[in-house]
Protein backbone atom coordinates (compact mmCIF):
# COMPACT_ATOMS: atom_id res chain seq x y z
CA UNK A 1 0.00 0.00 0.00
CA UNK A 2 2.95 2.34 1.00
CA UNK A 3 4.57 1.74 -2.24
CA UNK A 4 1.52 2.15 -4.27
CA UNK A 5 0.67 5.62 -2.68
CA UNK A 6 4.33 6.84 -3.36
CA UNK A 7 4.01 5.78 -6.95
CA UNK A 8 0.89 7.61 -7.26
CA UNK A 9 2.45 10.93 -5.16
CA UNK A 10 5.43 11.06 -7.64
CA UNK A 11 3.10 10.30 -10.87
CA UNK A 12 1.10 13.34 -9.97
CA UNK A 13 3.35 16.00 -7.79
CA UNK A 14 5.04 16.41 -11.39
CA UNK A 15 2.02 17.97 -12.68
CA UNK A 16 1.54 20.83 -9.86
CA UNK A 17 3.60 23.90 -10.04
CA UNK A 18 5.52 23.67 -7.23
CA UNK A 19 4.08 27.50 -5.64
CA UNK A 20 1.17 25.99 -5.89
CA UNK A 21 1.84 22.68 -4.72
CA UNK A 22 -0.35 23.25 -1.11
CA UNK A 23 -2.13 25.62 0.16
CA UNK A 24 -0.55 27.56 2.76
CA UNK A 25 -2.80 25.95 5.91
CA UNK A 26 -1.61 22.92 4.75
CA UNK A 27 1.82 23.57 4.35
CA UNK A 28 2.06 24.73 7.91
CA UNK A 29 0.64 21.47 9.08
CA UNK A 30 3.21 19.41 6.90
CA UNK A 31 5.24 16.35 8.02
CA UNK A 32 6.76 14.80 6.77
CA UNK A 33 5.81 16.91 4.04
CA UNK A 34 3.25 14.85 1.65
CA UNK A 35 -0.33 16.54 1.27
CA UNK A 36 -2.38 13.15 1.88
CA UNK A 37 -1.41 11.46 5.07
CA UNK A 38 0.71 12.18 8.03
CA UNK A 39 2.52 9.28 7.71
CA UNK A 40 3.61 8.57 4.21
CA UNK A 41 7.32 9.77 3.32
CA UNK A 42 8.14 12.49 2.04
CA UNK A 43 8.69 13.33 -1.20
CA UNK A 44 11.78 15.57 -3.06
CA UNK A 45 9.53 17.91 -4.58
CA UNK A 46 7.50 18.22 -1.19
CA UNK A 47 10.90 18.52 0.63
CA UNK A 48 12.10 21.52 -1.76
CA UNK A 49 8.72 23.25 -0.98
CA UNK A 50 9.17 22.52 3.31
CA UNK A 51 13.34 23.47 3.01
CA UNK A 52 12.55 26.69 0.94
CA UNK A 53 9.82 27.99 2.77
CA UNK A 54 12.15 27.71 6.07
CA UNK A 55 14.97 29.88 4.10
CA UNK A 56 12.38 32.52 3.27
CA UNK A 57 10.88 32.32 6.83
CA UNK A 58 13.93 32.14 8.52
CA UNK A 59 16.72 34.35 7.17
CA UNK A 60 18.65 34.99 10.06
CA UNK A 61 19.16 31.06 10.38
CA UNK A 62 18.72 29.36 7.50
CA UNK A 63 20.90 29.46 4.65
CA UNK A 64 19.83 26.86 1.79
CA UNK A 65 22.51 25.26 -0.58
CA UNK A 66 22.08 23.43 -3.65
CA UNK A 67 25.25 21.57 -3.38
CA UNK A 68 25.17 18.67 -6.41
CA UNK A 69 22.26 17.04 -8.56
CA UNK A 70 20.90 13.75 -8.43
CA UNK A 71 21.65 11.20 -11.36
CA UNK A 72 17.97 12.08 -12.63
CA UNK A 73 18.91 16.14 -11.89
CA UNK A 74 16.95 16.93 -8.33
CA UNK A 75 18.69 19.14 -6.61
CA UNK A 76 20.63 18.59 -3.30
CA UNK A 77 19.58 20.36 -0.55
CA UNK A 78 21.69 21.58 2.60
CA UNK A 79 20.21 23.20 4.93
CA UNK A 80 22.80 25.37 7.10
CA UNK A 81 21.74 26.54 10.73
CA UNK A 82 23.60 28.88 12.80
CA UNK A 83 23.03 32.77 14.24
CA UNK A 84 24.37 33.90 11.06
CA UNK A 85 24.47 37.68 13.00
CA UNK A 86 27.68 36.38 14.36
CA UNK A 87 30.88 34.89 12.67
CA UNK A 88 32.37 33.28 15.91
CA UNK A 89 30.88 32.76 19.43
CA UNK A 90 30.53 35.46 21.79
CA UNK A 91 34.09 34.64 22.71
CA UNK A 92 35.74 35.12 19.50
CA UNK A 93 36.63 31.48 18.99
CA UNK A 94 35.36 29.18 16.11
CA UNK A 95 32.31 27.52 15.90
CA UNK A 96 31.71 24.11 16.44
CA UNK A 97 30.55 22.26 12.90
CA UNK A 98 28.04 20.14 12.54
CA UNK A 99 27.45 17.96 9.68
CA UNK A 100 24.33 15.18 9.60
CA UNK A 101 22.65 13.06 6.09
CA UNK A 102 19.88 11.34 5.68
CA UNK A 103 18.36 8.69 2.51
CA UNK A 104 21.26 7.38 1.19
CA UNK A 105 18.86 4.61 1.13
CA UNK A 106 15.38 5.67 -1.11
CA UNK A 107 13.46 3.42 1.17
CA UNK A 108 14.39 4.11 4.53
CA UNK A 109 11.80 6.75 4.97
CA UNK A 110 12.79 7.07 8.70
CA UNK A 111 16.14 7.71 8.45
CA UNK A 112 15.20 11.05 6.27
CA UNK A 113 12.42 12.08 8.59
CA UNK A 114 15.32 11.87 11.84
CA UNK A 115 17.51 14.25 9.26
CA UNK A 116 14.80 16.53 8.77
CA UNK A 117 13.03 16.67 12.49
CA UNK A 118 17.17 17.47 13.60
CA UNK A 119 16.95 20.34 11.36
CA UNK A 120 13.35 21.86 11.71
CA UNK A 121 13.62 21.25 15.77
CA UNK A 122 16.06 23.74 16.12
CA UNK A 123 14.48 25.82 13.31
CA UNK A 124 11.15 25.90 16.20
CA UNK A 125 13.61 26.29 19.29
CA UNK A 126 14.97 29.16 18.00
CA UNK A 127 11.55 30.57 16.80
CA UNK A 128 9.85 29.89 20.31
CA UNK A 129 13.23 31.32 22.41
CA UNK A 130 14.12 28.06 23.45
CA UNK A 131 17.49 28.59 25.04
CA UNK A 132 18.95 25.26 24.36
CA UNK A 133 18.24 25.65 20.37
CA UNK A 134 19.62 29.65 20.67
CA UNK A 135 23.07 28.45 22.52
CA UNK A 136 23.46 25.86 20.00
CA UNK A 137 23.29 27.94 16.66
CA UNK A 138 25.25 30.50 18.35
CA UNK A 139 28.34 28.33 19.19
CA UNK A 140 27.72 25.77 16.32
CA UNK A 141 26.72 25.73 12.65
CA UNK A 142 24.38 22.26 11.63
CA UNK A 143 24.44 21.10 8.54
CA UNK A 144 21.93 18.79 7.32
CA UNK A 145 22.23 17.34 4.07
CA UNK A 146 17.75 15.52 4.33
CA UNK A 147 17.13 13.31 1.52
CA UNK A 148 20.60 12.24 -0.53
CA UNK A 149 18.99 9.64 -3.03
CA UNK A 150 15.96 12.07 -4.19
CA UNK A 151 15.68 9.50 -7.39
CA UNK A 152 15.26 6.68 -5.20
CA UNK A 153 13.11 8.06 -2.71
CA UNK A 154 10.21 8.99 -4.81
CA UNK A 155 10.16 5.16 -6.36
CA UNK A 156 10.51 3.16 -2.94
CA UNK A 157 13.86 2.22 -3.71
CA UNK A 158 16.85 1.59 -1.93
CA UNK A 159 19.47 2.29 -4.64
CA UNK A 160 19.62 5.74 -7.24
CA UNK A 161 18.27 5.33 -9.94
CA UNK A 162 21.32 3.32 -11.37
CA UNK A 163 20.59 0.35 -9.24
CA UNK A 164 23.50 1.18 -7.08
CA UNK A 165 23.67 1.04 -3.17
CA UNK A 166 25.06 4.38 -2.34
CA UNK A 167 26.32 3.52 1.16
CA UNK A 168 28.69 1.43 -0.67
CA UNK A 169 30.04 3.92 -3.40
CA UNK A 170 32.19 5.80 -1.10
CA UNK A 171 36.17 5.88 -1.11
CA UNK A 172 37.08 3.83 2.05
CA UNK A 173 37.92 0.54 0.75
CA UNK A 174 35.30 0.64 -1.76
CA UNK A 175 34.05 -3.07 -2.98
CA UNK A 176 36.45 -4.78 -0.77
CA UNK A 177 33.77 -6.61 1.67
CA UNK A 178 31.02 -9.04 0.20
CA UNK A 179 28.63 -6.42 -1.04
CA UNK A 180 26.07 -5.89 -3.73
CA UNK A 181 25.74 -3.11 -6.16
CA UNK A 182 28.51 -0.44 -4.72
CA UNK A 183 28.56 1.28 -8.13
CA UNK A 184 31.57 0.70 -11.25
CA UNK A 185 33.95 2.52 -9.13
CA UNK A 186 34.09 4.66 -5.69
CA UNK A 187 32.19 8.07 -6.12
CA UNK A 188 30.95 6.64 -9.91
CA UNK A 189 27.39 8.22 -8.54
CA UNK A 190 26.83 12.01 -8.63
CA UNK A 191 25.13 11.98 -5.54
CA UNK A 192 27.98 10.02 -3.33
CA UNK A 193 30.45 12.68 -5.23
CA UNK A 194 28.22 15.93 -4.03
CA UNK A 195 28.67 14.66 -0.54
CA UNK A 196 32.22 14.22 -0.10
CA UNK A 197 32.87 17.28 -2.16
CA UNK A 198 30.64 19.30 0.50
CA UNK A 199 32.34 16.83 3.06
CA UNK A 200 35.72 18.18 1.51
CA UNK A 201 35.48 21.93 0.84
CA UNK A 202 32.14 23.10 3.02
CA UNK A 203 32.47 20.97 6.43
CA UNK A 204 36.22 19.28 6.60
CA UNK A 205 36.61 20.58 10.39
CA UNK A 206 33.63 19.06 11.78
CA UNK A 207 33.49 17.11 14.78
CA UNK A 208 30.74 15.32 14.11
CA UNK A 209 28.98 13.60 11.48
CA UNK A 210 25.82 11.14 11.54
CA UNK A 211 24.10 9.69 8.70
CA UNK A 212 20.67 8.59 9.36
CA UNK A 213 19.03 5.70 8.43
CA UNK A 214 16.54 2.95 8.75
CA UNK A 215 15.81 -1.32 9.74
CA UNK A 216 17.97 -1.80 13.06
CA UNK A 217 17.55 0.52 16.33
CA UNK A 218 21.08 0.99 16.63
CA UNK A 219 23.56 2.97 16.76
CA UNK A 220 27.00 2.24 14.26
CA UNK A 221 30.38 3.57 15.11
CA UNK A 222 33.40 2.80 12.65
CA UNK A 223 34.80 0.30 11.35
CA UNK A 224 32.59 -1.57 8.72
CA UNK A 225 35.36 -3.15 7.40
CA UNK A 226 37.16 -5.06 10.47
CA UNK A 227 35.75 -5.87 14.14
CA UNK A 228 37.96 -3.96 15.74
CA UNK A 229 37.88 -1.13 18.14
CA UNK A 230 38.72 1.81 16.52
CA UNK A 231 41.79 4.10 17.23
CA UNK A 232 39.43 6.51 19.06
CA UNK A 233 37.27 4.10 20.74
CA UNK A 234 38.14 6.10 23.95
CA UNK A 235 35.40 8.61 22.55
CA UNK A 236 33.45 6.18 21.36
CA UNK A 237 32.99 4.32 24.70
CA UNK A 238 32.34 7.51 26.08
CA UNK A 239 29.49 8.84 24.49
CA UNK A 240 28.22 5.01 24.51
CA UNK A 241 28.48 4.98 28.06
CA UNK A 242 26.52 8.54 28.26
CA UNK A 243 23.75 7.66 26.36
CA UNK A 244 22.81 4.59 27.61
CA UNK A 245 23.56 5.89 31.20
CA UNK A 246 20.76 8.34 31.46
CA UNK A 247 19.04 8.89 27.51
CA UNK A 248 18.32 5.77 25.94
CA UNK A 249 18.78 2.45 25.93
CA UNK A 250 19.87 1.81 22.17
CA UNK A 251 22.69 -0.07 21.52
CA UNK A 252 25.59 1.31 20.44
CA UNK A 253 28.43 -0.74 18.57
CA UNK A 254 31.14 -1.43 16.24
CA UNK A 255 29.50 -1.62 12.89
CA UNK A 256 31.39 -4.47 12.04
CA UNK A 257 29.92 -6.81 15.21
CA UNK A 258 26.69 -4.80 15.57
CA UNK A 259 25.33 -5.15 11.99
CA UNK A 260 27.62 -7.13 9.14
CA UNK A 261 30.76 -6.85 7.90
CA UNK A 262 30.18 -3.32 5.34
CA UNK A 263 32.59 -1.54 3.25
CA UNK A 264 32.75 1.48 0.88
CA UNK A 265 30.31 3.45 3.75
CA UNK A 266 29.84 7.38 4.07
CA UNK A 267 30.09 6.28 7.93
CA UNK A 268 33.77 5.30 7.12
CA UNK A 269 34.47 7.69 4.54
CA UNK A 270 33.85 10.07 7.41
CA UNK A 271 35.86 8.84 10.36
CA UNK A 272 39.00 6.91 7.63
CA UNK A 273 39.49 9.91 5.42
CA UNK A 274 37.88 12.79 6.94
CA UNK A 275 38.63 12.27 10.49
CA UNK A 276 35.21 13.38 11.91
CA UNK A 277 33.76 11.24 14.74
CA UNK A 278 31.19 9.68 12.89
CA UNK A 279 28.15 7.23 13.81
CA UNK A 280 25.41 5.73 11.67
CA UNK A 281 21.92 6.16 12.87
CA UNK A 282 19.45 3.28 12.15
CA UNK A 283 16.00 4.01 13.29
CA UNK A 284 14.13 0.83 13.20
CA UNK A 285 10.83 0.81 10.46
CA UNK A 286 8.43 -0.13 13.67
CA UNK A 287 6.48 3.02 11.71
CA UNK A 288 5.18 1.30 8.99
CA UNK A 289 4.22 -2.35 11.22
CA UNK A 290 0.14 -2.14 11.07
CA UNK A 291 -1.11 -0.92 14.07
CA UNK A 292 1.61 1.01 15.05
CA UNK A 293 1.46 4.32 13.40
CA UNK A 294 1.71 7.34 15.43
CA UNK A 295 2.68 11.26 14.65
CA UNK A 296 6.66 10.84 13.40
CA UNK A 297 7.20 13.89 16.00
CA UNK A 298 6.58 11.45 18.78
CA UNK A 299 7.69 8.49 17.34
CA UNK A 300 11.47 9.90 16.77
CA UNK A 301 11.11 11.37 20.27
CA UNK A 302 13.67 9.36 21.95
CA UNK A 303 15.99 9.67 18.65
CA UNK A 304 15.90 13.23 18.81
CA UNK A 305 17.24 13.21 22.53
CA UNK A 306 20.38 11.70 21.41
CA UNK A 307 20.93 13.69 18.35
CA UNK A 308 20.25 16.41 20.88
CA UNK A 309 23.05 15.20 23.36
CA UNK A 310 25.27 14.74 20.38
CA UNK A 311 24.75 18.44 19.01
CA UNK A 312 24.61 20.23 22.55
CA UNK A 313 28.19 18.38 23.51
CA UNK A 314 29.77 18.27 20.72
CA UNK A 315 32.81 20.91 21.79
CA UNK A 316 33.66 17.42 24.07
CA UNK A 317 34.26 15.57 20.53
CA UNK A 318 37.90 15.95 20.05
CA UNK A 319 40.94 16.30 22.09
CA UNK A 320 41.35 19.94 24.40
CA UNK A 321 44.82 20.51 25.65
CA UNK A 322 44.86 23.29 27.80
CA UNK A 323 48.48 24.06 29.33
CA UNK A 324 48.48 24.48 33.35
CA UNK A 325 52.24 25.75 33.64
CA UNK A 326 55.63 25.61 32.33
CA UNK A 327 58.94 25.41 34.70
CA UNK A 328 61.97 25.34 33.18
CA UNK A 329 65.64 24.83 35.15
CA UNK A 330 69.08 24.88 33.65
CA UNK A 331 68.60 21.18 32.24
CA UNK A 332 64.81 20.22 32.31
CA UNK A 333 61.53 21.57 31.12
CA UNK A 334 58.73 20.82 32.93
CA UNK A 335 54.71 20.63 31.43
CA UNK A 336 51.60 20.55 33.30
CA UNK A 337 49.07 20.07 30.77
CA UNK A 338 45.48 19.15 30.78
CA UNK A 339 42.86 17.42 28.13
CA UNK A 340 39.05 19.12 28.57
CA UNK A 341 37.96 16.80 25.99
CA UNK A 342 36.29 13.34 25.33
CA UNK A 343 39.19 12.26 22.43
CA UNK A 344 42.69 11.52 23.22
CA UNK A 345 45.61 12.92 21.18
CA UNK A 346 48.73 10.92 20.48
CA UNK A 347 51.23 13.28 18.91
CA UNK A 348 51.01 16.56 20.56
CA UNK A 349 54.02 18.22 21.16
CA UNK A 350 55.02 21.66 22.40
CA UNK A 351 56.99 24.35 21.00
CA UNK A 352 58.95 27.47 21.65
CA UNK A 353 59.28 30.47 19.44
CA UNK A 354 61.67 32.95 19.19
CA UNK A 355 61.49 36.19 18.81
CA UNK A 356 62.15 36.43 15.41
CA UNK A 357 59.13 33.80 15.06
CA UNK A 358 61.36 30.50 14.60
CA UNK A 359 60.76 27.55 15.80
CA UNK A 360 63.37 27.40 18.38
CA UNK A 361 62.64 24.26 20.33
CA UNK A 362 60.12 21.63 20.05
CA UNK A 363 59.72 18.63 22.07
CA UNK A 364 59.25 15.26 21.30
CA UNK A 365 55.30 13.85 20.50
CA UNK A 366 53.75 12.20 24.12
CA UNK A 367 50.08 11.76 24.31
CA UNK A 368 47.39 12.84 26.35
CA UNK A 369 44.32 10.79 27.72
CA UNK A 370 40.84 11.57 27.35
CA UNK A 371 39.45 13.84 29.89
CA UNK A 372 42.94 13.24 31.71
CA UNK A 373 45.70 15.33 32.85
CA UNK A 374 49.47 14.81 32.71
CA UNK A 375 52.98 16.00 33.75
CA UNK A 376 55.47 15.17 31.31
CA UNK A 377 59.13 16.32 31.80
CA UNK A 378 61.80 17.03 28.82
CA UNK A 379 65.63 17.67 28.58
CA UNK A 380 66.30 21.30 27.42
CA UNK A 381 69.18 23.51 27.81
CA UNK A 382 67.91 26.67 29.01
CA UNK A 383 69.88 28.68 27.04
CA UNK A 384 67.56 28.21 24.10
CA UNK A 385 64.84 30.41 25.76
CA UNK A 386 64.22 33.71 26.45
CA UNK A 387 61.35 36.09 28.19
CA UNK A 388 60.47 37.52 24.98
CA UNK A 389 59.10 34.35 23.11
CA UNK A 390 56.02 32.64 23.04
CA UNK A 391 54.66 28.50 23.11
CA UNK A 392 52.79 26.69 20.52
CA UNK A 393 50.77 23.49 21.37
CA UNK A 394 50.80 21.34 17.70
CA UNK A 395 48.39 18.25 18.20
CA UNK A 396 45.39 16.34 16.22
CA UNK A 397 41.87 16.47 17.51
CA UNK A 398 41.77 12.64 17.69
CA UNK A 399 43.50 9.75 17.37
CA UNK A 400 42.97 8.48 14.13
CA UNK A 401 45.63 9.85 11.48
CA UNK A 402 43.14 11.53 9.12
CA UNK A 403 42.16 13.91 12.24
CA UNK A 404 42.43 17.69 12.03
CA UNK A 405 45.65 19.29 13.20
CA UNK A 406 45.46 22.54 15.32
CA UNK A 407 48.04 24.72 16.37
CA UNK A 408 47.28 27.17 19.17
CA UNK A 409 48.95 29.90 20.88
CA UNK A 410 49.33 28.97 24.60
CA UNK A 411 48.17 31.58 27.04
CA UNK A 412 50.46 31.85 29.93
CA UNK A 413 54.34 32.50 30.23
CA UNK A 414 57.05 30.29 31.29
CA UNK A 415 58.47 30.22 34.95
CA UNK A 416 62.49 29.94 35.10
CA UNK A 417 63.94 28.53 38.05
CA UNK A 418 67.35 30.71 38.90
CA UNK A 419 69.93 28.36 40.19
CA UNK A 420 72.12 30.67 42.66
CA UNK A 421 75.14 28.03 43.89
CA UNK A 422 76.57 31.14 46.21
CA UNK A 423 73.45 30.98 48.42
CA UNK A 424 73.67 27.44 49.86
CA UNK A 425 69.74 27.85 50.81
CA UNK A 426 68.19 28.76 47.57
CA UNK A 427 66.16 25.80 45.88
CA UNK A 428 66.25 23.56 49.19
CA UNK A 429 63.41 22.81 51.31
CA UNK A 430 63.44 23.30 55.30
CA UNK A 431 64.24 19.40 55.84
CA UNK A 432 66.37 18.91 52.62
CA UNK A 433 69.19 16.58 54.54
CA UNK A 434 72.01 19.43 53.44
CA UNK A 435 70.13 22.06 54.83
CA UNK A 436 69.50 20.45 58.54
CA UNK A 437 73.25 19.52 58.00
CA UNK A 438 74.40 23.24 57.58
CA UNK A 439 72.06 24.51 60.20
CA UNK A 440 74.00 21.87 62.92
CA UNK A 441 76.96 22.80 61.89
CA UNK A 442 76.37 26.17 61.98
CA UNK A 443 74.70 25.77 65.50
CA UNK A 444 77.77 23.70 66.78
CA UNK A 445 79.94 27.05 65.66
CA UNK A 446 77.55 29.32 67.40
CA UNK A 447 78.21 26.86 70.55
CA UNK A 448 81.71 26.72 70.09
CA UNK A 449 82.27 30.89 69.99
CA UNK A 450 80.27 31.22 72.95
CA UNK A 451 82.11 29.27 75.28
CA UNK A 452 85.27 30.45 74.21
CA UNK A 453 83.94 33.95 74.76
CA UNK A 454 82.70 32.47 78.50
CA UNK A 455 86.02 31.34 79.27
CA UNK A 456 88.01 34.67 78.53
CA UNK A 457 85.10 36.64 80.72
CA UNK A 458 86.50 34.37 83.57
CA UNK A 459 90.11 34.70 82.69
CA UNK A 460 89.51 38.62 82.81
CA UNK A 461 87.70 38.45 86.24
CA UNK A 462 89.97 36.11 88.07
CA UNK A 463 93.29 38.53 86.78
CA UNK A 464 91.11 41.40 88.56
CA UNK A 465 90.52 40.01 91.48
CA UNK A 466 94.61 39.06 92.11
CA UNK A 467 95.21 42.69 91.62
CA UNK A 468 93.36 43.67 93.74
Amino acid sequence: MRVAVGLILCMLLPLVPLSSALPDSAQEEMWPGDPVDNHVHMTWAAMTLEVSGWADDYPGIVDLADVGKSELGKSLWVVRLSDWSMETKADGTSKEIIYIDGGHHGNEYLGTALAWLSAKWYINGWNEGNEEAIQVLQNSEVHVLIMLNPDGNDIDTRWNINQVDLNRNYDHYWNSCPTTQPGSSAFSESETAANSNYMNTEVPDADLYVTMHTGVWIMLYPWGKWPEQPPDWELFHGIREDVNGGISEIPIQNANQGLYPNCGTSRDYGYGVMGFPTFTFETDDEQFVPGSFEALEDRLGEEMDVMRYLINNVWYWRARLDVQSITVDAETLTLDVVNDGMASTANASLEYISESGEVAWASPYFEVNATNSSTLTFSVDKGLFTGDGMWNLNYQKRVINAATWVNETVEINASFIENDEESFLIGYGLFNPVSVLVAIVGVAAFANEKETRRKVDDDDERNGASEN
